[in-house]
């Protein structure tokens, strides 16, 4: 085929060509590289071209140059024209002979002159020299065919030209992207260490593919924590132990969310983060005793079915109403890895918008009855809530024998509970600000009263716990976000030991990593910190006379958890004068 392409040279068989010289194999000594073979296509081409300039000019030197119409001659049957070739006499060589016309020319044999003379009658301007090609083109070529082949000669020195430097362009390319890849292979171990490192840089790194390398780790870590996880549910040492049901308690802005990620962290643990905030936004609950014990009543039978892992109860509190046991609208969904992994998390739909996404992948809108199906089959159950501060109406979950409940009660200072409010909910607490900083607008009495019946809630929940009764003896922990702010593995060990579960290395490779934050990195609702210099931040933020009322308000509270009362403006901001006093060991029942 190739020798065809060459005898008959069109611009098809050009094209075809080149995708047959790009088809073919490279030699062993271009084919360990993608550059080599970009070579071996060059060389090849390279040899093409040569080969078509000798064949266009053979082809016009060998051609008579009368400017008659082309004829095949056959030695014996003289002008041919067909779409095949003339028939030929066996062992008849091709050969020029003198024409008796032109002395100057060679003749014709006999058998040829027949045909030499029709073709000189019916074409009388192909009197010159005619050289008989069998197989081949045996007549002289028309003045535009001539003129066709001195174009393409001209025409094929530019396309020379072209194609060398596009080849020169591409094996630059080439020699770029290899010359990438092994300096990559070439890192030095410093640099695939901090490839390697599950810790993320603050600053974005200079290098796209090394961010790559760090994600993938980090990936790969959580997967093999992941079945370390699975490995002691399913293995551990032939006894899974009681299935425990933990709750912690606690109110807005005193840490409850980075606190719930110990039990989050744990792979046999199901957690859920904020259910009750859907019975909250849909319940209308009016200020008032009769309310408040309303409410406590609701929070406490919706909390029973949860922990027993009938999801389905808060089909009734989502809006809108969940369709076939479908809703992308469960709160803060992400918090919660039970309901981000497999089977809960489905492939995501790009048609349905879902109000609260998982972080770290996508998932579709949420299956009640997958993450009803993965709470029984983890091994506890743990649920954070800061809408419910009666402990007393916790007594028949403590007392029911499908449940074992231990309940970790989360306290902080409130003075920092109330710096914190006016930052994350500035527009409820307009007033409280601007009494601060201008004091033009006295705090009206509703504003006070507020926070001390929330001192007072908390007070009294603490005192009933720290009595002990029987129903509530060795399931009640006391908890200062402070103290978990400075050691916090070594409350986690605590709070783990309380509830009966085991501490596995997962928890604590997040407990290291989450607080030990860089200082720039802390935002409002992050859990990740640098717990040891965030917890009395708020000392140089709050105003005095703002710290005076929340004193006077919550003076009992404060005198029960341990928080000392700052007697001026200096001991409030003198950071060397502690604000905490010893936790009890009593605290833990």
């Amino acid at each position: 085929m190739p020798s065809l392409l060459v005898l008959y040279p069109t611009p098809s068989s050009c094209i075809i060509w080149v995708f047959f010289l790009f088809w073919q194999k490279p030699s062993a000594e271009h084919s360990t590289t993608r550059g080599g073979l970009a070579a071996a296509a060059f060389s090849s081409l390279l040899s093409f071209l040569k080969t078509l300039w000798v064949s266009f000019s053979r082809l016009s030197s060998c051609c008579c140059h009368a400017g008659g119409r082309r004829k095949l001659l056959s030695p014996t049957l003289g002008p041919y024209s067909g779409a095949s070739s003339p028939p030929l006499s066996r062992g008849w060589e091709p050969q020029c002979t003198k024409d008796q016309d032109d002395p100057g020319s060679p003749s014709l044999p006999a058998a040829g002159r027949a045909g030499k003379a029709l073709a000189q009658d019916t074409f009388p301007g192909c009197k010159k020299d005619l050289c008989v090609f069998p197989m081949e083109i045996r007549c002289a070529l028309p003045q535009d065919i001539r003129e066709l082949l001195h174009c393409l000669k001209m025409r094929s020195k530019y396309a020379v030209l072209l194609v060398f430097v596009i080849s020169l362009v591409i094996i630059e390319k080439e020699n770029n992207f290899i010359s990438r890849v092994s300096d990559k292979l070439k890192q030095t171990p410093q640099a695939l260490a901090e490839a390697n490192s599950t810790e993320v840089s603050p600053t974005p790194a200079e290098n796209g593919s090394l961010a790559s390398l760090q994600e993938l780790d980090a990936a790969f870590s959580q997967l093999r924590s992941h079945l370390y996880n699975i490995t002691l549910q399913l293995a551990g040492d032939g006894d899974p132990g009681p299935r425990r049901h933990v709750l912690l308690m606690a109110t807005t802005r005193t840490g409850s969310s980075f606190v719930g990620e110990f039990f989050n962290q744990q792979g046999s643990i199901f957690y859920l983060f904020e259910p009750l905030w859907h019975v909250e936004k849909t319940v209308t609950f009016l200020p008032g005793g009769a309310s408040a014990v309303g409410s406590a009543l609701v929070y406490r039978d919706v909390l029973k079915q949860l922990l027993l892992c009938d999801l389905y109860i808060l089909e009734n509190f989502i809006s809108p109403a969940p369709e076939g046991h479908l809703t992308p609208f469960l709160f803060r969904r992400g918090s919660s890895h039970s309901l981000c992994e497999e089977p809960v998390c489905t492939p995501s739909t790009k048609k349905v918008f879902e109000k609260y996404y998982c972080k770290n992948r996508r998932c579709g809108p949420l299956n009640i009855t997958l993450a009803a199906e993965a709470c029984r089959r983890k091994q506890h159950v743990a649920l954070k809530t800061v809408r419910i501060r009666q402990l007393e109406f916790l007594q028949p979950l403590v007392e029911d024998p499908r449940l074992d409940l231990r309940i970790i009660q989360l306290v902080r200072d409130p003075r920092a509970v109330l710096a914190s409010r006016m930052v994350a909910f500035s527009g409820k607490y307009e007033t409280w600000k601007k009494w601060a900083s201008e004091g033009e607008a006295p705090l009206r009495e509703e504003e006070v009263q507020r926070l001390r019946g929330n001192c007072e809630s908390i007070r009294v929940s603490a005192e009933l716990g720290l009595r002990r009764p029987g129903w509530l003896r060795g399931r009640y922990m006391l908890v200062r976000y402070e103290d978990v702010a400075r050691a916090p593995l070594q409350k986690a060990r605590e709070m783990y030991r309380f509830a009966g579960l085991p501490l596995t290395p997962q928890v604590e490779e997040w407990i290291g990593k989450n607080t030990q934050a860089p200082r720039d990195s802390n935002g409002v609702y992050s859990t990740c910190k640098n717990s040891s210099e965030q917890f009395d931040k708020w000392r140089f933020s709050m105003p005095f006379k703002l710290a005076q009322v929340v004193q006077d308000a919550c003076a009992p509270a404060m005198q029960l958890f341990g928080y000392k009362l700052a007697s001026s403006p200096t001991a409030l901001a003198n950071r060397s004068f502690s604000l905490l006093e010893e936790a009890q060991p009593a605290w833990v029942t």
